[in-house]
């Protein structure tokens, strides 16, 4: 079953100086780059939220500068994903939800990264799962990305508490972290991590002709069978499904032309163009 029904293409981040010679055009000021980004790609994985408080003001004008339909999502802070017992961390997840919940309509995932090397306990784990909020204050429902780089811990077991839960789980194309398709949640992530600087879209158009398809696949509720999984997919009636799928890392300066290849591929545009 395919369909491009809530499909969603995106990069991480918006600043990158590399950026400012292939993608954004020349002389752009630095504070309409977010502005430009929104206009050329449909969604966009923020990375500061990882590295530093932001204000609810910033959100709030983050929101105000992109387009409508546009959606955010966001790593949560590594002063919580860092911390030792993470089953304590509920006063910093709630001040992290509370401040991102200034994006409105335009939040969408929020992604907890686990680092690679560090080993989790699965009692503490599945604590901290139950802290993760469903709802903002306002009563807009969260959805919560789960992207575990501990190969050890990466199971059935997992994959079954994330269903329990109803949390995506990161599909990445890359050789350096867990790499796995089984679906946990009513929505897939995907990070492709892969581009390359000698290919002017990042992917060569075969490729990026696979990842069309199995971008519509997953939205129209099916499964491709070319990917690998830790377990057999649940036989399940197919349901139509969002997906959200970012160019991330690797050739990072081939990002933005890799996500506006794909969304060519797909039919799919930015809702608004941009107006210098």
């Amino acid at each position: 079953m395919r369909s491009n029904h809530g499909i969603r293409i995106g990069i991480g981040g918006w600043t990158y100086v590399p950026w400012r010679n292939n993608f954004y055009p020349a002389g752009l000021v630095q504070r309409r780059e977010l502005e430009f980004a929104s206009r050329h790609v449909t969604a966009i994985e923020i990375n500061g939220t990882y590295y530093g408080t932001q204000k609810p003001a910033t959100y709030a004008k983050w929101r105000d500068e992109t387009p409508a339909g546009f959606l955010f999502s966001a790593k949560a802070p590594k002063r919580i994903m860092g911390t030792r017992v993470l089953a304590k961390t509920g006063p910093q997840i709630d001040d992290f939800v509370g401040g991102i919940a200034e994006l409105g309509d335009k939040l969408g995932p929020l992604v907890w990264q686990f680092e690679q090397g560090r080993k989790i306990d699965a009692d503490d784990f599945a604590a901290f799962l139950g802290l993760l909020p469903k709802k903002t204050a306002n009563g807009r429902a969260l959805r919560h990305v789960l992207d575990v780089r501990d190969p050890d811990f990466v199971d059935a077991g997992f994959l079954a508490l994330a269903r329990r839960h109803g949390m995506a789980t990161v599909f990445t194309d890359s050789g350096d972290y867990p790499s796995f398709a089984d679906i946990t949640a009513d929505f897939v992530y995907a990070r492709l991590m892969r581009t390359r600087s000698d290919v002017a879209t990042g992917y060569p158009q075969k490729e990026l002709q696979r990842w069309a398809a199995r971008a519509q696949l997953w939205a129209g509720g099916g499964e491709p069978d070319d990917l690998t999984r830790i377990a057999q997919p649940a036989q399940a009636p197919a349901q139509r499904r969002d997906v959200f799928l970012y160019f991330i890392s690797a050739a990072k300066e081939r990002n933005p032309a890799a996500a506006m290849a794909l969304l060519r591929e797909l039919g799919l545009a930015p809702a608004e163009a941009f107006r210098p």
